[in-house]
C-alpha cells in the first residue's frame, strides 16, 4: 500500500494531526505518523515517537525539552529534531517505507518538517501546509521540489476553514503519491543548461539544437535557487554535461544580489570533469527586489524594473572587473578539463 510520511509536533497541533492521518486512510493510502514535538506529550502514540527523532540528531529528547516559547534553547532543539527527521526519511524511503511526506505546521515546525524533506531525491511527493507560505516558504524549499500550501489560518484547531483546507492537502498528497510512475529512461545524455528572461532567445536556440542531436535537456532558471539546484545535480552524477549560457548568479554573488547561488556556482561540472561550457549569460547587472530595495548608491545607474519583486540594475566598469575575476577564479581554477570557458 501506499505509504505517506505524516510528520509533525503531536504536542501542540495533535488534534490536526489525527484529523489528517483519518483521512488518508479514508483516501486509501497508509499514514506513518512521525512526531517531531519537543515541548510535552503528545496528544496520541506515533508510529515513530519524538525520542526516536531526537536520537537520529544526537541527543535525548530530555535535553531538548524547553520551558516556554521564546527560550534560546528552540532554535538548537529544532535544529536536532530537523537533522533527526532528514536521517529518518531517507531510511524509510530505502526501506520503502515513504512514498510520499506531508507536514502542517508554523514556522519551527515548517523548518524541521522541510529538511526532512529536503532529504528526498527530487520526485518523491512533498507537501508542506505552512502560515509561512507567503514570507519564508522560499527559504524552507530550498532546492527541492516541496509544495507548500498556505492555510489561510493558523493550524490550531478544526473548523470550516481548516477542515477544507486539510482536505484538500490529505487528497493531494495521496492522489500523488498513488499515481502512476513515470518512466526515468533517458533518450540520451543530459545536458544541463542555465537561462533568465534576457537569455531565452539564445537558451531556446541551444536547446533546440540539442535535442535535434539526440541529447535531452534540463533547464535551470539562474535565479540562485536554479543555480545550487544545479550544482547539487552535477553533484550527485544525474548530468552528462552543462551548457551553462546564463551565469549571472556569480555577479549577484559577488556584489550582493538577490540571485546569489554561493560560491560552489560553476565550480563542480569541472571536478567531475564533464563537458563544460560557460558563457558570460547576463552578468552586465545584478539584482534586487522591488524597486525601493535598490542602494541609494546606485540610483544614478540604469534600472530596470523586471517586475514589482525584482529589479536590475547594470554594473560599472569596476563591478565587471569583479565579476569577471569571479567567473575566472570558479572556472580557470576548479574546473579540469575537459571545459571551454566562452569570454
Amino acid at each position: 500500500m501506499t505509504t505517506i510520511v505524516l510528520i509533525g509536533t503531536l504536542d501542540t497541533k495533535g488534534r490536526e494531526y489525527a484529523y489528517v492521518r483519518d483521512l488518508l486512510r479514508e483516501a486509501g493510502v497508509e499514514p506513518l505518523v512521525v512526531d517531531v514535538g519537543v515541548l510535552g506529550d503528545p496528544a496520541f502514540e506515533a508510529e515513530i515517537r519524538a525520542a526516536q527523532v531526537a536520537a537520529l540528531g544526537g541527543e535525548r529528547l530530555e535535553a531538548l525539552r524547553f520551558a516556554r516559547e521564546g527560550s534560546d534553547t528552540r532554535a538548537h532543539a529544532l535544529a536536532v529534531m530537523g537533522r533527526g527527521a532528514a536521517a529518518l526519511v531517507r531510511r524509510l524511503r530505502e526501506e520503502g517505507r515513504c512514498d510520499g511526506v506531508l507536514g502542517l505546521a508554523g514556522s519551527g515546525g515548517s523548518a524541521v518538517i522541510a529538511e526532512a524533506m529536503r532529504a528526498l531525491p527530487v520526485g518523491v511527493p512533498k507537501l508542506l501546509v505552512s502560515t509561512m507560505a507567503g514570507t519564508s516558504a522560499g527559504v524552507d524549499v530550498g532546492t527541492r521540489d516541496i509544495a507548500v500550501l498556505s492555510p489561510v489560518t493558523d493550524i490550531a484547531g478544526l473548523n470550516r476553514v481548516s477542515r477544507t483546507i486539510l482536505g484538500n492537502a490529505a487528497s493531494a498528497i495521496a492522489a500523488m503519491a498513488s499515481a502512476p510512475a513515470r518512466s526515468a529512461d533517458a533518450d540520451g545524455p543530459l545536458v544541463a543548461l542555465t537561462m533568465m528572461g534576457v537569455t531565452t532567445p539564445c537558451v531556446l536556440r541551444v536547446q533546440a539544437g540539442l535535442e535535434e542531436n539526440g541529447f535531452e535537456t534540463i533547464v535551470f532558471h539562474a535565479v540562485g535557487t536554479g543555480g545550487r539546484a544545479l550544482e547539487e545535480m552535477v553533484a550527485d552524477g544525474l548530468v552528462d554535461g552543462v551548457c551553462d549560457v546564463t551565469t549571472h548568479e556569480l555577479t549577484d554573488h559577488e556584489l550582493g544580489g538577490i540571485f546569489d547561488a554561493g560560491p560552489e556556482r560553476l565550480a563542480v561540472a569541472g571536478r567531475r570533469g564533464l563537458p563544460f561550457v560557460a558563457v558570460p549569460g547576463a552578468t552586465e547587472f545584478v539584482n534586487f527586489g522591488a524597486r525601493d530595495t535598490v542602494p541609494p548608491r546606485l540610483e544614478q545607474r540604469r534600472i530596470v524594473v523586471h517586475n514589482p519583486s525584482v529589479c536590475a540594475v547594470r554594473i560599472d566598469r569596476d563591478g565587471l572587473r569583479r565579476a569577471r575575476q569571479c567567473r575566472r577564479g570558479a572556472g580557470g581554477r576548479r574546473a579540469p578539463p575537459p571545459w571551454v570557458l566562452v569570454l
